[in-house]
């Protein structure tokens, strides 16, 4: 019966990576309705009419982008199970993504079946990281998650999606265009992150993502 399936909400901002995860979930049996939307500002909203048993979400997304989604939708309803799908495989994503609430991680490359488990073991109320992106215990990393390096956990979810991006050698209006927001609302978090971090070029911000291993 319908009521004793999964009712799955699926965020991503790419129509065809929505339309191929959900014809994965679809195929197992266990999953039940699907929702999906293409960006982290509707994702509370949604949460609260569909009532979903998990929430399957990309990290990489314009507007609020996937950390601050996870933050707002554990704020709003901290009984939420995320599951973070993400292109990124390095270990800070994984720890920033716990941190903001996160019950589990997969990457986009993982074979089909890994993301059908992660899903199953999440609604069960457990953790689930995919096998190689934390050299320790998940069930001890998610109950207390270590910090990332003091620098960067001086960043809230926003300046670190902003962080990351000029650190790759993206100027500002390239960013703005990416994260769809204003290219002065860019220069006012790169002024931001510069400060925290203590930096004051460009090249010493992406040496600090490199020492720290985000590129």
């Amino acid at each position: 019966m319908e009521a004793d399936k999964l009712r799955v909400l699926l965020i991503d901002d790419h129509t065809v990576v929505r339309a191929g995860f959900r014809m994965l979930l679809a195929s197992q049996d266990y999953i039940g309705s699907i929702v999906d939307i293409d960006r982290g500002e509707l994702a509370t909203k949604e949460y609260q009419r569909f009532q979903p048993h998990v929430v399957v979400m990309d990290l990489s997304m314009p507007g609020i982008g996937g950390l601050e989604t996870i933050r707002r939708l554990c704020k709003c309803y901290p009984e939420a199970l995320i599951l973070v799908y993400s292109i990124h495989d390095e270990k800070i994503y994984v720890e920033r993504a716990l941190e903001a609430g996160a019950k589990g991680y997969v990457t986009k490359n993982s074979a089909a079946e890994v993301l059908a488990e992660a899903v199953t073991k999440i609604a069960s109320g457990k953790a689930y990281i995919e096998k190689g992106l934390l050299p320790v215990n998940n069930e001890i990393r998610i109950k207390e998650p270590k910090k990332t390096p003091h620098k960067l956990n001086a960043l809230s979810p926003r300046e670190f999606d902003v962080f990351r991006l000029l650190s790759k050698g993206l100027n500002a209006h390239n960013v703005a265009n990416e994260l769809s927001l204003s290219y002065k609302t860019i220069c006012n978090y790169n002024t931001q992150i510069k400060a925290k971090l203590n930096a004051s070029t460009s090249a010493e911000l992406a040496n600090i993502a490199m020492v720290h291993n985000i590129i």
